[in-house]
């Protein structure tokens, strides 16, 4: 083959090339062969070339291949470019030269909810749903895809954007306009660094970014330091990826790595597959890191073969990689930051929870942590339930509540001791049963991260055989689900038969999404709702994926526990949380014989017995084959045509963004932020899932006043996701999540103190007054303010509430970021100082100065906060624009305002 390449053996006379990291060396190319001496310029090479492992505060730009989108995120970032593009023709512009710069891959996956389970017909009537739910948004995506070059959609039901990702899109080395160069990429989900496991640097970011880069924008972050993480071992027998990344997650999260990258080496790389390490790089975000970096290797090429890649594909990421230093050997000498390591024989059975990715239990140890939890958390005294007395009945039929309740207690639902464990009797369709704190309601296998490997899935698929064959069955309280993340793993798992077990347990596929990882869990059962609900239960769910934030897999389930697939079959046929699997029996045959874990927990040999025999390279080409082309209900769905979107009024799904119309030409001076009061005081580890509007939401809460205002029914409301075309809708849900807590106010929830009045309402309410009067807000946070997925409409959200700057103790990265591509301004105490050391509750008066006189990079700005009493705390805040681009973008209202107006100077 015949190509152009930035060479890094070019820059390598001293041999510094060869000490730095390989996730440094891609950076590096980037910068060589996109420099321009603009926008990239001597000194950004220099500061890859000369990387300083200690840190800098040097910015470094990059400029991606390509970008990946899924819809919750995609639609909003189409309607933005949408809107762009309508802004520019009514100014009189040719609207059709606003188009991706790059190539764009949409993929549908996070809208299916699991409004059916447990039958085969359960995933044609959620794709049903699916479709009359969301109509308007899937219009929006077809006309995006005719009408936008470099923009192609991979319709619902095709499977989770990563694991696409992985298995399809990421080639290693891309061939384009005469130059091999590393594949790259940025994507608006937290989860794209899975794509690492692949060899290929990607991140994620928030939607406004990744708009920015859609339009030929470079991305600017401080150069990062790289943590090596080092493997040594193998894992013992057992023991799953899943495991092991959920103790990586806990070990990393504990380190440190905010903002970092993360690079893998070791001898313990020769042996972990591709899928293995995808499922490590998936969790950066649990971790904190940018990248979880796994370099190209006999692995890498491996895969890429089993996947059905072609062989010039294969032979070009071979010879490109070693040409230019991109080839692992394991004999490498790499300078790090620092060096993490880990023993991967040491690796036991691990779950996460109940409502953080980085609270790693053994499950030995799972049974005694839920007393802990129950009591610590919710006040409730643990009883073993072989001792506990049952609380209440719950029987079925008639008018009115569903409880009869016994008369030994005085108040409904409630035992008359309400610090001690409940649980509640159901009888429906002649089944008995009780339904206790700790009882399993949800178990779910979804999630790309763990549904892209064969070794769980198939392991999950030999644990239901096994179980079957011993005559168990899932517990009838438990809602169970198979979210697979591409049509590859029916595939196998329907030629090992094993698909056929896992629907004997009622594990039938739901759809080929997201699901229960990002709140599409979908409702409860009547009567299981009802129980939890009257019965005040802290119930538990088991799933596969990789987030368990409060209130996020579903807002009734208090307690979330991440497993491995194969534990998850094992959860769901215990049926509960409190229990120690390694002693107690999951069940009982016909005959009342005990049968553990262990009777039912497959070998190694097993499974790669299996997979061996049952996955083949074809499975990938014909999946991937009709990936554009969506089932039949895509193909009959009638789409807008024409250069310009046609926005209707009536919607309730797509409006057009209100951020661009009108834009002046000229960028306003900065200005001191004056007399703001503070909309929300929160503490510590406050998630994107916190601050934006995510899952479902009530007919009495801003947003479904707003829908029902609007004619919109209850049961047609969606989710927050599903509207993320509406800004009515999402600045009505931000900050109005069930289990925030503003310390403003005496609730959880989405509730503030309007403080003219000293009048308690809605956080949305609070902020429309505010902006009525012209009063600018701002927000109080602690630590890791902004943790979680990337979300735009937390940064959004945040924008159209009138906030106009946040004070944290520190960020997230993505957040962080967001924050400023919306114009607003972070700003971080110094070390040591907090709201609590410096005596502030909230109540204040505040003014930010320094703006108007000019920003710079880690200035400090002075704030003084007057109480009604007339104290004054005076103090001094970091202002957080980390680059000089980034205090041009606050300067103009934000990223997407910057593009558009440079669009409007130059054409």
């Amino acid at each position: 083959m015949n190509y152009k390449i930035a060479s890094l053996n070019d820059h390598n006379d001293q041999g510094q090339i060869d000490r730095l990291p390989f996730s440094i060396r891609i950076l590096l190319e980037n910068v060589l062969r996109n420099h321009d001496g603009f926008a990239i310029t001597d000194e950004h090479i220099a500061t890859l070339k000369d990387w300083d492992a200690k840190g800098t505060t040097k910015e470094i730009p990059n400029k991606p291949s390509r970008v990946l989108m899924q819809d919750f995120t995609g639609v909003p970032a189409v309607v933005d470019v949408a809107s762009i593009r309508a802004e520019v023709i009514r100014k009189g512009k040719d609207g059709s030269k606003i188009n991706p710069a790059i190539p764009v891959d949409l993929v549908v996956d996070h809208s299916v909810q699991v409004d059916f389970y447990g039958t085969s017909y359960a995933y044609e009537k959620n794709v049903a749903y699916e479709y009359n739910r969301n109509k308007e948004r899937y219009q929006l995506l077809k006309w995006g895809q005719k009408a936008f070059d470099n923009f192609s959609v991979v319709p619902p039901g095709m499977g989770i954007c990563h694991q696409v990702n992985l298995e399809y899109l990421a080639k290693g080395v891309v061939l384009r306009d005469g130059w091999a160069f590393p594949d790259t990429l940025v994507g608006t989900d937290s989860h794209t660094p899975m794509v690492n496991g692949i060899g290929v640097i990607g991140w994620g970011v928030g939607g406004i970014e990744a708009e920015a880069a859609i339009l030929g924008q470079p991305i600017y972050f401080t150069c990062p330091q790289v943590i090596g993480l080092k493997l040594m071992g193998e894992l013992p027998e057992g023991t799953t990826a899943t495991d092991m990344v959920l103790t990586i997650t806990e070990l990393l999260r504990s380190y440190g790595v905010v903002g970092k990258f993360v690079e893998v080496f070791g001898d313990g790389l020769d042996h972990l597959t591709v899928t293995d390490r995808a499922t490590i790089s998936n969790m950066s975000p649990e971790f904190g890191c940018t990248v979880t970096y796994f370099p190209i290797d006999d692995q890498t090429t491996d895969y890429m073969k089993r996947t059905n890649r072609t062989d010039d594909e294969i032979q070009l990421v071979k010879e490109y990689c070693k040409a230019n230093k991109l080839w692992r050997t394991g004999k490498e000498n790499i300078t790090y930051t620092d060096v993490v390591e880990l023993d991967l024989s040491s690796i036991q059975p691990t779950v996460s929870g109940p409502k953080r990715p980085q609270d790693k239990i053994l499950v030995k140890d799972l049974k005694s942590k839920f007393g802990h939890l129950l009591e610590n958390e919710f006040n409730r005294k643990y009883i073993d339930r072989y001792e506990r007395k049952e609380s209440a009945w719950l029987s079925e039929g008639g008018s009115g509540s569903a409880f009869t309740w016994s008369e030994a207690h005085h108040e409904e639902g409630v035992v008359v001791e309400s610090n001690v464990l409940k649980s509640v009797k159901i009888k429906k369709d002649n089944q008995e049963f009780t339904l206790s704190d700790g009882s399993i309601v949800i178990a779910a296998i979804t999630s790309c991260t763990n549904t892209s490997n064969p070794t769980v899935m198939i392991g999950a698929g030999l644990v239901a055989r096994k179980a079957i064959e011993k005559g168990l069955d899932v517990k009838p309280w438990v809602k169970t689900s198979l979210a697979p993340g591409s049509k590859v793993v029916t595939e196998y798992l329907d030629r090992a038969g094993l698909l056929q077990d896992l629907e004997a347990l009622k594990f039938h596929v739901v759809g080929y999404g997201c699901t229960s990882c990002i709140g599409n869990s979908g409702p409860l059962p009547p009567h299981i709702d009802e129980a939890v609900t009257k019965g005040k239960l802290v119930v538990s769910s088991v799933l596969s994926g990789n987030r368990n934030f409060e209130a996020r897999v579903h807002p009734k389930v208090k307690m979330n526990f991440l497993a491995s697939p194969m534990l998850v079959v094992v959860y769901a046929l215990a049926g509960r949380s409190d229990i120690n699997l390694f002693e107690e029996a999951v069940g009982y045959d016909p005959n009342g014989e005990p049968v553990y874990m262990k009777d039912i927990w497959p070998s190694q040999k097993e499974i790669n017995d299996i997979m061996n025999t049952c996955l083949k390279p074809q499975d990938f080409a014909d999946a991937y084959g009709v990936i554009y082309d969506g089932e039949e209900q895509w193909q009959n769905l009638q789409a807008p045509l024409g250069t310009n979107y046609e926005w209707s009024p009536e919607s309730t799904y797509i409006k057009e963004a209100p951020f661009f119309q009108n834009i002046s030409k000229e960028v306003a001076l900065g200005q001191d932020i004056v007399d703001a009061r503070v909309l929300l005081k929160l503490g510590d580890s406050v998630t994107t899932d916190h601050i934006s509007p995510a899952g479902s939401f009530a007919s009495d809460s801003p947003a479904g006043k707003y829908l029902i205002e609007n004619g919109v029914e209850r049961p047609m409301f969606n989710s927050y996701g599903s509207r993320r075309g509406n800004h009515e809708v999402m600045m009505r849900g931000t900050f109005a999540n069930v289990r925030i807590k503003n310390q403003l106010v005496n609730r959880e929830g989405g509730f503030t103190n309007y403080l003219p009045d000293n009048t308690e309402m809605t956080v949305f309410d609070a902020a429309m007054k505010y902006i009525e009067n012209h009063t600018p807000l701002i927000v109080l946070a602690g630590k890791e303010y902004g943790s979680g997925s990337s979300r735009d409409w937390a940064a959004k959200g945040t924008t159209l509430l009138g906030i106009k700057a946040v004070i944290a103790e520190s960020y997230e990265r993505i957040h962080r970021s967001n924050l400023v591509g919306m114009g607003v301004l972070p700003l971080e105490y110094q070390v040591g100082q907090s709201a609590a050391s410096l005596g502030l509750d909230g109540s204040e008066h505040f003014t930010i100065k320094g703006i108007s006189q000019g920003l710079e990079l880690g200035k400090l700005l002075p704030v003084t906060a007057r109480k009604s009493n007339g104290d004054v705390i005076s103090f001094e805040v970091q202002c957080r624009l980390d680059s000089n681009i980034e205090i041009e973008y606050y300067l103009n209202g934000g990223i997407l305002h910057y593009v558009l107006r440079q669009f409007l100077k130059n054409n």
